[in-house]
């Protein structure tokens, strides 16, 4: 009928649970102390908790919600889960929404760094393509396998319990200054 894949019409179950992007929130967090503990190696006395509480809002207001919800939006213009539909589907991911929410998310972790809209955009150029590409080292096999074997109600979980490591590179990555 020309309506996209709103609560409950792509397949039964398919809303977004407020569990989803409260785990997404919570990993970011997550990522952000792996970063800075093991990474970084700040030490406790050392640890800049408002940058780990700035990344577990992000995880909270962008990449759970936006993440989840290309998972709805993938579903509905893929439907299926054979192993042709979870190709289509990576290949849509990575090819389309994987660089365009990467430079977001850059951006954004500029703008709540507090960079100048010039610095902000010279660091994500700096970036980006290191980014983009380290991207594309890790998740296109882990989508294959979500596309394929996972439940659209619970993709956005296993992403983000395997991005716990991306989560700290990207967290190690953005808030270089």
């Amino acid at each position: 009928r020309g309506r996209g894949p709103g609560c409950g019409q792509v397949t039964q179950g398919s809303c977004l649970p407020e569990w989803a992007v409260l785990v997404a929130g919570a990993l970011m967090g997550a990522g952000d102390v792996i970063a800075q503990q093991l990474v970084e190696q700040r030490g406790l006395r050392g640890h800049h908790c408002p940058r780990t509480l700035k990344m577990m809002g992000i995880g909270l207001c962008l990449v759970g919600p936006v993440v989840g919800s290309w998972y709805r939006i993938l579903d509905w213009l893929i439907p299926g889960n054979t192993k042709v539909v979870a190709v289509k589907k990576v290949i849509l991911d990575q090819g389309v929404f994987a660089p365009c929410f990467l430079g977001c998310f850059l951006a954004v972790t500029g703008a709540t760094n507090g960079l100048s809209v010039q610095d902000n955009w010279a660091k994500i150029q700096q970036d980006y393509m290191d980014a983009l590409m380290t991207n594309y080292c890790i998740w296109p096999p882990v989508q294959i396998a979500n596309f394929y074997f996972v439940p659209l109600q619970h993709r956005l979980a296993v992403v983000q319990c395997v991005a716990i490591i991306w989560n700290c590179y990207l967290s190690w990555k953005a808030n270089r200054l």
